[in-house]
């Protein structure tokens, strides 16, 4: 982290500043041991934009906000209101959740006894491993509380927190399906929107960030050393870690938001406003503000948090949160603007992993392929393409083609020779992988808004019955079409990413927009987890790692590294390609069996289809051909049968 911003250590004190280039005056407020009285409030001598106070004797556990004099008039953006206690933007721990009161939005409101105090945190030496992930492999979507709150074999008091996932059980299912990379939803300190303590809800997904370093201590009691301490002891296993982080906007919302940190300090400096209506916020993100990340300051905040989390806790990588706000200049989003720029040359964070959901909802939003490499990019196309094959939309068998070779049509562009896809079938926003064979139509009623939130195009499916259901029949289609989800997104080239649960099944009961369910509704409950459906799972994340082919990145050439089959055994004809719905197809691919060092063939089957598939492999002959199962495999001899709505995997030997 920078030293000149935030509470500096010293020998004999603390130094604490702050940037505010519109402020009058920034009071620094000081407090007990305990957080609860306010001891003092001492002026910070001003140096530029930056207001600076070193105070003797403030030592580590020191709890500390800021108060900021100036014009209160939100018509023209400035929101000074010296009654509103301000964390400070650069604080590394809170001694409590941020919780919502009407009080954050009133003009002399105090609100004391309301906002967390930041603590003087002595920084930890940095962490000197450097990353050795890349691309290709399996990353996985972990919503820090749901995940482990309900898993019986953690000690209660670890349950739902970063530490939990450290836990050996936790390890070893991680391990057992193959995880790479473990994605964290966000952990920096939230607040809940506005309209759901009225409904008895809460945030539980934690993307409505105030502070960007400070880790939220319902979930990180232990601070950035618990997070530090869960990182080494999941690299000991050979898993890495990335956090899902939101510089896109704050809880500080709309007009009728809260006055918590930035807009306290500096609204105008901090959020983007419409050209010459410094009172009117640009809302890009659909939640109420739109962090200017390409004001210097903010600039700066974002490359420090990131260099905060690699330094201090070691994490291998960052995914971000509608990232095409962070590209954004007053010219629209520039692939090359500075605070994109400024992370890829930056020398902590050049080698990281870094990936980016490629849209958000204002002007020019959807940038998919667009980012600079090596930034991988979430692949909704990919997605949509996937779920609309597999519910059996028609001319689709290309589009499943060109995704399973690593979606050249839109990371081949310009001549770009590498995929940078993280293809995926469902993630926290949206329905869970069951519910998507489950749901023709999303049941978001428990949201409180009638059902009127969230996606309602799903590209989704019953099977029959609409939503939950003991019928053997149903429940078995569901369980195939799950299976043959999973064995596409496996087969597909590039980085794959899985959502916490959709190997096991799990189900949010038809919910497509569970961010404020902090309930049974998100929590996993492992007891009711599939077992043959996490069998499955770990074999064709084995499969992945067995065979080079899939982690590989570059594009195929077409000359006999990939041939794509027909039931007939012979290449595709154009006539097959444009037929609409045909029913199935494969592709044979040449590539390294690490397990035997050897180069082999590798047939991938896929049948959509209600009714049974014959491919007559056999008339590949260079090659024998083998099934391979969970169970093991099996000599193939003539045409070989796919069952209705499945993938096989053949190896040609």
């Amino acid at each position: 982290m920078n030293p000149s911003l935030g509470a500096r250590l010293l020998a004999n004190g603390t130094e604490f500043s702050v940037f505010s280039k519109h402020a009058e005056k920034i009071e620094l407020c000081l407090f007990d041991a305990e957080g609860q009285a306010e001891t003092k409030r001492l002026p910070m001598p001003r140096e530029g934009d930056i207001h600076r106070l070193f105070v003797k004797g403030a030592k580590e556990g020191t709890r500390y906000g800021f108060r900021a004099y100036g014009t209160y008039d939100p018509d023209q953006g400035l929101w000074f209101d010296p009654s509103k206690l301000l964390v400070d933007p650069y604080a590394v721990t809170l001694d409590r959740p941020f919780r919502h009161d009407i009080r954050l939005t009133q003009f002399g409101a105090e609100t004391q006894d309301l906002v967390p105090r930041a603590i003087v945190t002595a920084p930890l030496p940095p962490v000197a491993k450097r990353p050795t992930v890349k691309p290709g492999g399996l990353v996985y979507e972990v919503a820090v509380k749901p995940f482990t709150i309900l898993r019986q074999d953690i000690p209660e008091a670890q349950r739902g927190t970063v530490s939990a996932l450290a836990h050996p059980s936790i390890i070893a299912h991680l391990k057992r399906i193959g995880v790479d990379v473990v994605e964290l939803m966000p952990i920096p300190a939230w607040i809940d929107e506005r309209h759901l303590p009225p409904l008895g809800l809460s945030n539980g997904w934690g993307y409505n960030p105030v502070a960007f370093m400070a880790l939220d201590p319902r979930i990180v009691p232990g601070g950035i050393r618990e997070l530090r301490e869960t990182v080494a002891a999941l690299h000991a296993e050979g898993i890495a870690v990335i956090l899902d982080l939101v510089f896109n906007h704050t809880g500080e919302s709309d007009r009728q938001g809260a006055t918590l940190s930035l807009r306290g300090l500096d609204n105008l400096s901090a959020y983007r406003h419409v050209p010459g209506q410094p009172g009117t916020l640009v809302n890009d993100t659909g939640t109420g503000n739109t962090v200017d990340c390409d004001d210097p300051y903010i600039r700066r905040l974002i490359i420090d948090s990131l260099r905060h989390f690699v330094l201090q806790a070691g994490v291998d990588g960052f995914r971000f949160d509608l990232a095409p706000i962070i590209g954004r200049t007053d010219r629209g989003f520039e692939a090359e603007g500075e605070t994109l720029r400024a992370m890829l040359a930056d020398d902590v964070l050049g080698d990281r992993l870094l990936i980016a959901e490629p849209w958000d909802i204002g002007p020019g939003g959807y940038q998919l392929g667009n980012f600079p490499a090596p930034f991988l990019e979430w692949n909704d196309r990919a997605r949509d393409d996937m779920r609309l094959y597999w519910r059996g939309d028609d001319w689709k068998t290309g589009s499943l083609a060109t995704i399973l070779a690593g979606s050249s049509n839109i990371f081949g562009r310009d001549g770009r020779t590498h995929t940078r896809s993280v293809n995926f079938l469902a993630a926290h926003d949206g329905f869970t992988l069951m519910d998507l064979v489950s749901n023709t139509n999303k049941h978001n009623e428990a949201n409180g808004e009638n059902n009127r939130d969230g996606h309602n195009e799903n590209y989704s499916w019953n099977n029959g019955v609409e939503g939950a259901t003991d019928d053997p029949e149903v429940v078995a289609a569901r369980r195939r079409d799950v299976a043959a989800l999973l064995a596409t997104l496996f087969a597909s080239r590039g980085t794959v990413m899985l959502t916490a649960g959709d190997e096991g099944g799990r189900s949010q009961h038809g919910n497509n927009n569970a961010y404020c369910q902090d309930n049974e509704i998100t929590w996993m409950d492992w007891s009711k987890l599939d077992e043959e459906l996490i069998a499955q799972t770990a074999f064709l994340s084995a499969l992945r790692r067995r065979f080079a082919v899939f982690a590989e990145t570059a594009f195929f050439t077409g000359n006999g590294d990939i041939l794509w089959l027909s039931t007939d055994g012979e290449a595709m004809t154009v006539s097959q390609w444009e037929t609409p719905s045909l029913p199935a197809f494969g592709m044979v691919l040449q590539t390294l069996d690490n397990e035997t060092g050897k180069k082999v063939r590798l047939a991938v089957l896929i049948n959509r289809a209600r009714a049974e598939q014959v491919f007559a492999i056999h008339r590949q002959q260079d090659s024998r051909w083998k099934l391979l199962t969970a169970e093991g495999e099996t000599e193939v001899d003539g045409g070989h049968a796919i069952p209705p709505r499945s993938v096989h995997f053949l190896l040609g030997t």
